[in-house]
């Protein structure tokens, strides 16, 4: 998703390094912020049936921020059966019968405020890594496209909450708009730079030349 112009060179190492360096600068953000901010304003209760506020599932699982119920008994007829979440067992019979319908509505809005957070971080990673303004939307794009995949393949179902959406939709924008705004300032900081620079040289140029004139008159 990512492209490189030829007259700038096409360095396939050097893309794929970018991609996997902002990809892991991102979710290294959200394991900074989600679990202090779970742990804080969640409930404690469930969040602690969900696996804690440092589970991978907060971060990679897509129904945590849509609200939706996680677990899945291994065997729905039976009276006593075992409850699932992120891979680990959390819970029988009465346990899954206490929880199956019980939800913290704060814990997606937690999670949407911390990824709107990590977007602003992802911000100053695409200024620094990518640097140019026209690759801002490639690489915005290529860092959800593979959240999204990571997440289906996590929560073994594809993305169905519009809320999730929405938060997905306000990252993606954010991102570019506010990364591409900056490095067309720089670019035009350096560009004006480079044209001063060139004007100066050329004006001394211009100096030794009359100077060289007046000296052969003389």
């Amino acid at each position: 998703m990512v492209k490189q112009s030829s007259s700038a060179g096409w360095d396939p190492v050097l893309i794929v390094s970018q991609i996997i360096s902002l990809q892991t600068l991102h979710y290294v953000t959200l394991a900074v912020l989600l679990p202090p901010l779970l742990a804080l304003f969640a409930e404690s209760s469930s969040l602690e049936y969900e696996g804690g506020a440092a589970n991978v599932g907060m971060i990679m699982d897509w129904r945590h921020m849509a609200g939706r119920p996680t677990s899945t008994s291994t065997d729905p007829w039976a009276t006593l059966n075992s409850v699932w979440s992120g891979g680990k067992q959390v819970g029988v019979g009465e346990v899954e019968d206490r929880w199956n319908t019980r939800l913290d509505p704060r814990r997606g809005w937690i999670i949407a405020a911390c990824w709107v957070g990590a977007s602003c971080a992802d911000v100053f990673f695409l200024y620094t890594i990518v640097r140019r303004p026209r690759l801002i939307l490639d690489f915005t794009l290529t860092l959800l496209f593979n959240h999204l995949l990571l997440t289906t393949y996590y929560a073994a179902s594809v993305p169905t909450s519009l809320f999730f959406w929405i938060v997905m939709v306000v990252c993606a924008v954010l991102m570019v708009i506010v990364t591409e705004q900056l490095c067309v300032r720089r670019e035009m900081r350096e560009g004006l730079a480079v044209a001063s620079g060139t004007a100066s040289r050329a004006g001394e140029a211009g100096d030794e030349v009359e100077m060289g004139s007046l000296l052969r008159r003389d």
